[in-house]
């Protein structure tokens, strides 16, 4: 599967000893609304296509199914360690930490900012599920405390966030805007003005940069895709909400130490 569509982070690529990819929706099974690279158990996809497509997905990482550590998704501040393979088991949090080589750490997102994570030189990579929820909570925070639980050193740490929704496409109401500045004063700079006088344009992938800055993660980029925007090659909820849809397919994020 190394010929399978997937994009990458030039802060990424050039590292020693790490793989990455930011699969897109193409290159799997799924048919309809889901076609083709669905990895959502929690959509209403065929269960047969799914399991292939997170096949595929491992593959493409020269891994089996077993090693691709994902969670039950829960827009929290959770950073789960891998240290051997879950085997299909799902443990609630929004990041996979591993030092373990030949584990993928794997997000699913569908305009959620994915985030992947590498310290190469104590080889410790991780990859996590930056909402809009998860990233005020301190998602970034707390995947890169359990970096260094396992001997990274976050001034070392090389970031990148993978397709997501942008700025432009990300309209929000009042509400987002003052929950925002309650809790971090200052996070107005990530709002513009939406098309009427209540509502708002988020820059999600500017916060979540801002996050790993503050953080003390010193490289760090956007690959700058916009998943709602970009049909042919995104998962996208907001778009599928707006169409009435029903469902949607997940996009999934990998990192895996070789």
């Amino acid at each position: 599967m190394s010929d399978m569509p997937v994009l990458q982070s030039g802060l990424l690529a050039g590292l020693p000893g790490v793989k990455h990819a930011f699969f897109t929706r193409r290159g799997g099974v799924s048919k309809g609304i889901y076609e083709s690279l669905n990895v959502g158990r929690g959509s209403g996809d065929d269960a047969g296509d799914v399991q292939e497509n997170r096949r595929r997905a491992a593959a493409w990482f020269g891994a089996e199914p077993d090693a691709l550590n994902t969670c039950y998704q829960i827009h929290s501040a959770t950073a789960v360690t891998a240290e051997e393979p879950w085997c299909g088991r799902l443990p609630e949090g929004d990041a996979v930490v591993t030092g373990q080589s030949g584990l993928v750490c794997a997000v699913l997102s569908a305009d959620c900012a994915p985030v992947l994570f590498a310290d190469p030189r104590a080889r410790v990579v991780a990859a996590a599920h930056a909402g809009w929820q998860g990233a005020l909570n301190g998602v970034v925070e707390a995947t890169l405390t359990a970096m260094e639980a396992s001997g990274a050193d976050r001034s070392r740490v090389v970031a990148a966030i993978g397709p997501c929704i942008a700025q432009p496409s990300y309209e929000v109401g009042l509400e987002y805007l003052d929950r925002f500045e309650t809790a971090r004063p200052g996070s107005a700079r990530f709002f513009k003005p939406g098309e009427t006088a209540d509502k708002r344009l988020f820059d999600l992938p500017g916060f979540v940069l801002d996050r790993l800055a503050e953080a003390g993660v010193e490289k760090a980029e956007w690959i700058g895709r916009d998943t709602c925007a970009e049909d042919d090659w995104f998962f996208s909820n907001r778009r599928a909400f707006r169409r009435g849809e029903g469902d949607y397919g997940r996009l999934m994020t990998a990192i895996m130490l070789s």
